[in-house]
């Protein structure tokens, strides 16, 4: 299947030709559907947390942090802006097909508030100071030309956490901007320094680098802090093969294999590079304002804190089940560990399976206490498309949380669509991650994703149909061996921006 050139081609990307051949099989069979067994809910696998709860575990978090906690915020931030003004390009393309702006405005009604209500957006200003530079009107048309393309803001090519969301006063920030300040509440160590990391794409890291340039000693001063920010890119490794619909290599013009961006989920071996106790993690998108942030702190701590909790009891229990024989290990701690693994983290063995032998449950706590641990925000469901928690059932038998994507379900089945439908809670990209064991060793996080949970996709490419592969989603089928924790948060705490009128909504305001 693959030649000489191929693969020296995979040589130069870093590509593995096991890997592709899997891939490519995939592409075949299919990836399975997830076998999920119920959603979880409150009382199902989702904690509510009390207010006197929520008290103590911020202090928890605070007193962790300031004893020497290394602490860092990840932010997946790659994606581009281009799906944020779909309704805006619609219009413009209309407009130069010869149609009167009325007529425009008129029938699509995205644009039509995006116009009448101009003046609320954060980057009006600069819009209209292009504008007046250039001699234009402000009419409907340079609005949109000047607001998209290259010859004036270029927000159509540009990523989101590069454009202007909100305003304070006379001056403006980004979601860039917006996550640096977020991290001064809840990302700063006992020394004052605010870690970040963020991923992009390779042509804007420089804009990234820039702006945080021009905008670092200016946050620093006002929240008497220091901040240690990285970049890093999705590494071309991890892209996935393309195939044609007769799932064969797909072929560029010169007979070179076709490799795409493998999804966010290529994002965990970005992930994996980090040296860190205690990882935030959170979209580019999900931010408000200063006077909306409140509940974001707070809940950013109870999450970290109720973490750290469980983490605490789970290395007490990582080193008598690494550091003893399994026969010097006593029975009544064998059963606590267990009541542990199934009532606090959600995970139960395989059906009709029962240990026996002393031996068998010390190497089956073993290999479940030995993984990463996972504490994550969810929010009502209000309607928004994604991934949702439920109760599902391994590759090995046992039964764990996961976050699964409606695409993940098999909706063909009546019992799994039923709960898929009435599923009552929603991922909002809300994860505070533990990377280290009892030891202060980290894992391995690319020991404990499952590779039969990625996504298969139609494309075209130069006019010719493809099927393209996503790797296992970062929070999905990349994190599908770890600890796993629910927690209920306000969905106050949860204000993405996905299309540009989003900004015009109280949150963003």
């Amino acid at each position: 299947m693959f030649s000489a050139r191929d693969k020296e081609q995979m040589i130069v990307r870093g590509s593995n030709p096991d890997e592709v051949l899997r891939q490519i099989e995939y592409f075949r069979t299919g990836f399975p559907f997830l076998p999920v067994i119920e959603a979880a809910g409150p009382g199902k696998g989702i904690l509510q947390v009390s207010d006197t709860e929520v008290e103590k575990l911020k202090l928890l978090f605070d007193e962790k942090a300031g004893s020497g906690l290394k602490i860092m915020k990840f932010v997946p931030a790659s994606g581009a802006a281009s799906r944020m003004f779909k309704s805006l390009f619609a219009a413009l393309e209309e407009l130069n097909s010869g149609k009167g702006e009325e007529e425009v405005l008129a029938g699509n009604k995205d644009a039509r508030e995006f116009y009448e209500r101009i003046d609320d957006f954060a980057f009006a200003g600069e819009l209209k100071d292009i504008i007046r530079k250039e001699g234009k009107n402000r009419g409907f048309r340079n609005f949109l030309e000047y607001l998209l393309n290259a010859g004036g803001m270029n927000y159509g090519s540009m990523p989101k956490g590069l454009l202007l969301f909100h305003k304070y006063g006379d001056a403006c920030r980004t979601p860039f901007e917006e996550h640096l300040v977020e991290g001064v509440s809840y990302a700063k160590d006992n020394k004052d320094v605010v870690r970040l990391h963020f991923t992009v794409s390779p042509e804007h890291e420089t804009a990234f680098a820039s702006l945080l340039e021009r905008v670092k000693e200016k946050y620093e001063a006002q929240f008497g802090v220091s901040f240690e920010v990285g970049f890093s890119q999705q590494k071309p490794s991890t892209d996935t093969i393309a195939v044609d619909l007769n799932n064969l290599p797909f072929r560029e013009e010169d007979g070179s294999l076709l490799f795409r961006p493998g999804g966010h989920g290529a994002l965990l071996e970005n992930l994996n590079d980090l040296d860190a106790d205690l990882v935030f993690i959170k979209n580019i998108d999900n931010v408000v304002p200063d006077k909306l942030k409140l509940p974001t702190f707070t809940y950013k701590k109870v999450l970290a804190g109720l973490l750290l909790k469980y983490q605490d009891q789970i290395f007490l229990y990582q080193k008598e089940l690494n550091e003893k024989f399994p026969h010097s290990i006593e029975s009544g701690f064998l059963a606590e560990a267990s009541g542990f693994l199934e009532n606090f983290l959600n995970t139960k063995p395989a059906e009709n399976h029962y240990y026996t032998e002393k031996e068998d449950l010390v190497r089956y706590l073993r290999e479940k206490f030995n993984r990463p641990l996972r504490v994550c925000g969810m929010v009502k469901n209000q309607g928004e498309p994604g991934g949702g928690p439920f109760l599902t059932r391994n590759h090995d038998g046992t039964v764990s949380l996961q976050i699964a994507e409606s695409v993940q379900i098999d909706h063909d089945d009546p019992v799994r669509a039923d709960i898929a439908r009435h599923a009552t809670h929603f991922n909002p990209v809300d994860l505070v991650c533990g990377l280290k064991n009892y030891k202060g060793k980290k894992y391995d996080l690319m020991q404990f994703r499952d590779p039969a949970t990625g996504f298969i996709s139609r494309k075209s490419k130069d006019g010719k149909d493809l099927k393209a592969q996503e790797l296992p989603g970062l929070w999905n089928g990349a994190m599908s061996d770890w600890n796993t924790v629910f927690v209920e948060v306000p969905v106050e705490t949860f204000n993405p921006v996905k299309t540009v009128n989003d900004l015009l909504r109280d949150q963003h305001q």
